[in-house]
This record gives C-alpha cells, structure tokens and sequence, in this order.
C-alpha cells in the first residue's frame, strides 16, 4: 500500500521522518512517498492546491496524508476522507477543499476512537500521533468506518474563484513554486478559444499566453499554462517573484480583446 506525506514541516527537522517510523511500525509493507515536506509554515492554500494537482497520478488506493495543521491541539476534527479511488487523512482546516469539490461522492469520517491513535497523544504533533497512526491502520486494511463516525460538518473550505467581467477575468495568485515562477487560479479552460490582449499582476504587463519558458529571451518574463493546468508567470531562467516583487494574493488581470 502506497501513503504519500504532505506537510509544512521541512527537511531540518526530525518531524517527518518520525512520521514515517510510526507508519511503519504499524504497516511495515507500507511504501512511504514524500510528495513534500516544503509547504511553507501554515500555508493551506499552497498544500491544498499542490494536493489538488498530484494526488490523482498515484495508483488507485493510496492513501495521501496532507498535514498543514495550524489548528493543532484545539478541537478540530481528524479527517478520514473515502473518494472512488483514493483514501485521504487530514486535518479539518480546509486543506482537502479541492477534493471535496471534485468528488461529491467523498465519505467523511471524523477519526477520533484511541485504540488507532498513538497514546496521550501530544498537543502539538499530531502528524506523529494522529494522522501516521491512522495512515499505517488504513494500509493494514482497516476500514474508514472503524476509525470514526460519519462527518457531515466538515470544513469544505474557500475556493478563490476567478471572476469573469465584460473584456477580462480576473484571477489571483496562489502562491509561488520553488523557481520562483507565480502559479494562478486561472484555469486554461477559462483562456482556451479567447483573444488574449494583455496579462496584468503587480506592475507587470505581458502581451498573451505563451507555451513556455524558451519561448522568451533568457531573463524576460512569460505567461504560460503550467502543469497543473493554471495560468503561470515565469521569467526564463530567472525567478519572477524576486525580480517583480510579486506576492501571494496579488490580483492577475487578464484583457481581452
């Protein structure tokens, strides 16, 4: 059985690694995936999105843990989620907002019987002894139905939707990817079979939608359709957040014309 890690926790510390210990020492046939570990500090939106776009490219089964968990230690509810094709484990703050809304048919199960969780467990880690033990409990075929009961006031979340006006949509960013590059929530679907004039963020102004990075000298900025299937904006070989002075929530206006 597959289990993917998502949290906010870095590579510096033990924290992660702990995680996959307990995984282990209840599932030790379980195959332990780092989706990632550099989500910065309490950043929903990020996990939420990166969740979105990389769950579905695992085998059917897997089990995706996503802890991004500012709440920790307060009465939020733990999460088992039961879509068709995948199982989720998560913290009832809105980060599995994207799986809600692509699968209407999600069961929600509020995890809380103790014989699943580690002992006492601690009030600011409960990656470790909430979430882990539940993942190895699931990968030994332990039903969702058995960790808790049915949840049906789960946070679904805000989704930041794009906003269609006479001659634009506006949209946003959602946060930044490591080279930098501004990843929106402007679906290509939105710009397919329209006339792009111009793109809009900061004060940066762009003519169209290209198809990638090359397709600009070296240190000019592009717009594109990144791989998740959103607008972005990137600088060939360059980082557009530093050399624009770009920011999560910005708003991204794309003309058309």
């Amino acid at each position: 059985m597959i289990i993917t890690l998502l949290t906010d926790f870095g590579l510096s510390d033990a924290y992660a690694g702990v995680m996959k210990g307990v995984i282990l020492n209840i599932c030790p046939d379980a195959g332990v995936v780092d989706l990632t570990h550099g989500i910065p500090p309490q950043d929903r939106e990020q996990a939420a999105f990166v969740l979105k776009s990389a769950y579905a490219y695992f085998p059917e089964g897997t089990i995706h843990v996503a802890v991004v968990d500012p709440g920790v230690g307060t009465g939020r509810a733990a999460l088992v989620v039961r879509t068709r094709d995948f199982l989720f484990v998560a913290p009832d703050d809105g980060v599995l907002k994207y799986v809600f809304e692509a699968h209407p048919e999600a069961r929600v199960f509020r995890a809380d019987r103790p014989e699943f969780l580690l002992p006492d467990p601690s009030a600011t880690f409960h990656g470790r002894d909430i979430f882990a033990p539940l993942a190895g409990h699931l990968a030994l075929g332990i039903h969702p139905e058995a960790l808790g009961d049915p949840f049906p006031d789960f946070e679904r979340g805000r989704i930041l939707r794009p906003v269609i006006r006479a001659g634009e949509i506006r949209g946003a960013i959602l946060y930044f990817d490591r080279f930098g590059n501004a990843v929106t929530n402007l679906d290509r679907l939105l710009l397919e079979g329209v006339s792009v004039r111009a793109i809009h963020a900061g004060g940066l102004t762009l003519g169209g939608v290209l198809r990638t990075y090359a397709d600009v000298p070296a240190g000019e900025p592009v717009a594109y359709i990144g791989s998740a299937g959103t607008l972005e904006i990137g600088v060939n070989m360059g980082d557009a957040r530093a050399r624009y002075g770009l920011k999560a929530g910005d708003g991204v206006v794309v003309g058309l014309g």
